[in-house]
C-alpha cells in the first residue's frame, strides 16, 4: 500500500499507520511511505518504483496535500494506474478540504460517510473505518489475484 501525502499532516499519518499495523503483521498490507526511503537512495526513484508496484494506493487529503507540487506529480502517475485496472485508489480524507475539481473528485472515499477523520468527535472510530476498508479493498484484490492465478 503506497500512502501519498502532505508532511503537513505526519501526526495523522501516524495515527492511519498505527491502525493498519495489525492488517501489516499479518502480511494484508505492506505500508509504504516517503520515510521508507533509506539514506543514500534518490528519493524520486524510490517513489516512483514503489508507486509502480502498488496495488492499493491512499490519498491522504488536505488543503496542504492539494497544495503540493509533488503530489500533482504522484497524482497523475496514480490515476494512469488506477485507469489501467493496476492499482485500486483510495481518497482519505484527514482534514476538511474542496477537492470537488480534483482529477480524481470521482472516486469514493474513505471514510465511508464522507466526513474528514479531524472532523469526528471519535477520530480513534474514524481511523478504524478506514483501517477496516484498507483491509476489505486488500483481500477483495487478494481473492481477486488467487482467481486469476490458479
Amino acid at each position: 500500500m503506497f500512502l501519498s501525502y502532505s508532511h503537513k499532516d505526519q501526526a495523522l499519518i501516524d495515527q492511519l499507520t498505527a491502525y493498519v499495523a495489525a492488517l501489516r503483521r499479518r502480511g494484508v498490507i505492506q505500508v509504504w511511505t516517503d520515510q521508507s526511503i533509506e539514506a543514500g537512495t534518490e528519493w524520486d526513484k524510490a517513489i516512483v518504483s514503489y508507486l509502480d508496484s502498488a496495488d492499493i494506493i491512499l490519498l491522504a487529503l488536505s488543503a496542504d496535500f492539494l497544495a503540493s507540487d509533488y503530489s500533482s506529480v504522484e497524482v497523475r502517475e496514480v490515476l494512469k494506474r488506477h485507469n489501467t485496472g493496476q492499482a485500486y485508489v483510495i481518497p482519505v480524507m484527514l482534514r476538511p478540504v474542496d477537492w470537488s475539481d480534483s482529477p480524481f473528485s470521482h472516486l469514493q472515499s474513505l471514510p465511508d460517510n464522507g466526513k474528514p477523520i479531524t472532523l469526528w468527535e471519535d477520530r480513534d472510530a474514524a481511523f478504524l473505518s478506514v483501517a477496516r476498508s484498507i483491509q476489505k479493498v486488500a483481500e477483495q484484490l487478494k481473492a481477486q489475484a488467487a482467481v486469476s492465478d490458479p
